[in-house]
């Protein structure tokens, strides 16, 4: 079993979704990052996606582009990327994903980045500009060298597709609750259980629930439906208001991260 399995089946074990948080890696530089990575984790975080930074992220909201570009300026590269994965690695077995785009793998070279990534101790990658009909070459790397492959499910996926965008998944599926980008809503987006029960019927894999969670409230409402629960832009948002203090940054997402994933748990 991967660790993304024994994640998703610990916490069906224990009656909650998993709980998925994803920050930017370097964010806002290498040591601050590792050190918010390791609180996410320990503060009750089930599955880290990591962001890798990109300096053309289209699917990410403003939070999230200004964290990939400090990241950026900071002197991230794929190798540190790498590193740090390997740094968080030394003191934790939760699973990684990295949050990328095909750019990033497709100019290393896809074989040799998706070894390279399984080497530092990523688990899986979920690429988001790359359908499932382009993916070919990505998943045949994938299952050579033994990484998930997490696929996205829209508002707008017609079904006609659900059953092509399962057959490429590994891991888990993510829903994209809503249209657009990432950032945090006041609202949660509507029809989460019924698009949850549609991709369920093409598969039997997780199904995590992401874009625009931001509240423990919210992250009960799709825990209640969902096998998984994604926060991002909330996390960044709390490295964003510490820049002037870094060493806060790591107790406030501490705190954070408690308070999302206790809304995890299932009455």
């Amino acid at each position: 079993m991967s660790r993304i399995s024994h994640a998703f089946a610990r916490a069906r074990s224990e009656g909650r979704a998993a709980f998925i948080a994803y920050l930017c890696a370097g964010d806002p530089d290498f040591d601050t990052s590792l050190a918010a990575c390791r609180a996410v984790i320990s503060s009750g975080a089930d599955v880290l996606e990591l962001g890798v930074p990109f300096s053309d992220p289209l699917a990410d909201g403003l939070t999230n582009q200004l964290a990939a570009q400090r990241a950026l300026e900071a002197g991230m590269t794929a190798e540190r990327v790498f590193e740090l994965v390997r740094r968080i690695r030394d003191s934790s077995e939760v699973p990684i994903v990295f949050y990328t785009y095909y750019n990033l793998v497709f100019s290393n070279g896809v074989d040799r980045y998706v070894r390279a990534a399984r080497e530092a101790g990523v688990d899986g990658l979920l690429i988001l500009d790359l359908p499932p009909e382009e993916s070919q070459e990505a998943l045949a790397a994938c299952r050579s060298h033994g990484l998930d492959t997490v696929c996205i499910v829209a508002p707008t996926t017609p079904e006609a597709r659900l059953a092509r965008i399962a057959s490429a998944a590994s891991g888990f599926v993510y829903y994209v609750s809503r249209e657009g980008v990432t950032g945090v809503r006041e609202q949660l987006a509507t029809g989460i259980a019924e698009a949850v029960a549609r991709i369920r019927r093409h598969t039997a894999l997780p199904v995590a629930v992401g874009f625009g969670i931001s509240t423990r409230a919210q992250v009960a409402q799709v825990a209640a439906v969902a096998d998984g629960v994604v926060v991002g832009s909330a996390l960044v948002n709390v490295i964003r208001d510490g820049l002037g203090a870094r060493a806060g940054i790591a107790p406030g997402l501490s705190r954070v991260v408690s308070d999302l994933a206790a809304g995890t748990v299932r009455p």
